[in-house]
């Protein structure tokens, strides 16, 4: 089964065949879903006893299953948080998979991680963090939260000596729904705190809300969560302010940037992350905006020791990684086992260097400010608030929610794009996001003109 036989060679050219032809697409299909029944139809089982071969699984994933999946690097995939990846960075992602490369730790993995290390290294200087600031890959936000958190928490209770009946944390009302999972996973309660006129979090709203609580509620509380730009409208909280308070009373302060810090690289919109460097830990997810393939999220930390403390996994068998003085991943993160995901983006950003990339991210703002502009240009659309980022939400006068989902569906089923309908201040909306430095003007023209009827 694992030798490479003439068969074997022969599956692995169609595979190379099939993987170079997908990336060579421009643009990609854009595709979508199908009903479980419509699938099922196709070919009923594809795992049997004796199996189907190569050739004929690989056939069906082509001619069946990839048709019912969308392609998120499309130039019109504008719902969600889209995935621009270079190609350089997806051909390492073969590499990658090739080489059977555990990253727990320097022992294992000390070349790959030492890559890794320098594309966290260019993210840390983006974020003006000190020199000793590291951290690790994950899956993704959702994960890099979750351990951030953890990291937080664990901290905190090693400074007060003890911990409450049940720890709490600050953060607004728009912070991402990780955080929620993040805290439902650790039994922590959120406090909200009540943003300004753009929903922001800031330390006077901080200041207000720490003011009303009581004692023993601010004794529970170990964390401020802020949002460099959050995914719904692309707001970034007043960070300044957020890290301020955060320190003026003792508390971790957390930066989810997941979406959003990746204009950290934009000289346009730098300003609006003043304060990030005061960040303890801080989350930016190159598969987003930073033209890396999923599942790849960078969590950074300002002092690492304190993360490892929180997530060194102790047993027999770790002894002699954990004695080790050189740099393990798995410390910074509740993964042990983990695949190198920082690599790919660490070879994009090799290959390409960072001044590409500076220039690719600021497409997505340059694309965001026009679309707005063009908004207000036509009679049928509004503009809802202008983009901070790379996010614009808007609305079709006249339109009902069920007229938003049918014009969503018709959009996709016509292969025109794939738009979903957005919640913003409890109105039915919709949302573009742009990350694909390939979408073009015309791409969201047409996606207007589609809406004039």
């Amino acid at each position: 089964m694992h030798r490479l036989d003439q068969e074997t060679r022969q599956l692995a050219n169609e595979v190379v065949r099939y993987a170079l032809e997908r990336i060579s697409l421009q643009p990609p299909p854009l595709d979508g879903p199908r009903s479980y029944e419509e699938l099922h139809s196709l070919y009923g089982a594809t795992i049997t006893p004796d199996g189907l071969g190569g050739h004929e699984v690989l056939q069906r994933f082509v001619d069946g299953f990839a048709p019912a999946t969308l392609s998120t690097d499309h130039p019109r995939y504008l719902a969600f948080v889209p995935v621009a990846p270079t190609k350089a960075s997806v051909l390492f992602d073969l590499v990658v998979s090739a080489s059977s490369i555990c990253g727990t730790s320097w022992l294992e993995a000390a070349g790959v991680v030492y890559c890794e290390n320098e594309a966290l290294r260019w993210l840390a200087d983006l974020a003006g963090l000190p020199e000793g600031a590291g951290g690790t890959f994950v899956s993704g936000g959702s994960a890099a939260n979750l351990s951030g958190l953890h990291s937080a928490r664990d901290r905190i209770r090693r400074l007060r000596g003890g911990r409450p009946d049940r720890w709490r944390l600050l953060c607004s009302a728009e912070a991402h729904s990780s955080i929620v999972s993040a805290t439902s996973i650790m039994d922590v309660e959120i406090v909200v705190v009540e943003g300004d006129e753009r929903d922001r979090l800031t330390g006077d709203g901080l200041e207000k809300t720490w003011s009303d609580l009581d004692d023993d509620v601010r004794d529970s509380i170990f964390a401020v969560v802020a949002t460099a730009g959050t995914t719904n409208s692309g707001i970034v909280d007043d960070l300044r302010g957020a890290g301020t308070f955060a320190h003026k009373h003792g508390l971790w302060f957390h930066v989810d940037g997941a979406y959003g810090g990746a204009a950290l690289a934009s000289e346009t919109r730098r300003h609006l992350f003043d304060g990030v460097e005061e960040a303890d830990s801080f989350v930016v997810d190159p598969h987003k905006w930073l033209f890396s393939p999923y599942d790849c999220a960078a969590l950074l930390y300002r002092e690492p020791h304190h993360a490892a403390k929180a997530h060194t996994q102790e047993a027999s068998y770790l002894d002699d990684i954990n004695s080790s003085a050189e740099w393990n991943p798995s410390s910074y993160a509740y993964q042990l086992s983990r695949r190198v995901r920082g690599l790919p983006f660490w070879f994009s950003l090799a290959v390409h260097g960072t001044n590409a990339y500076r220039v690719a991210v600021e497409k997505g703002i340059t694309l965001a400010t026009w679309c707005a502009r063009e908004i207000e240009r036509r009679d049928e659309l509004e503009l809802v608030c202008e983009p901070e980022l790379s996010v614009v939400l808007f609305r079709r006068k006249g339109w009902t929610d069920r007229e938003y989902q049918l014009w969503s569906q018709r959009a996709l089923k016509d292969q025109v794009a794939f738009v979903l309908p957005t919640t913003y201040r409890g109105e039915r909306l919709l949302r573009f996001c742009f990350v694909n430095p390939l979408t073009t003007e015309d791409d969201v023209a047409a996606i207007f003109d589609s809406m004039a009827w």
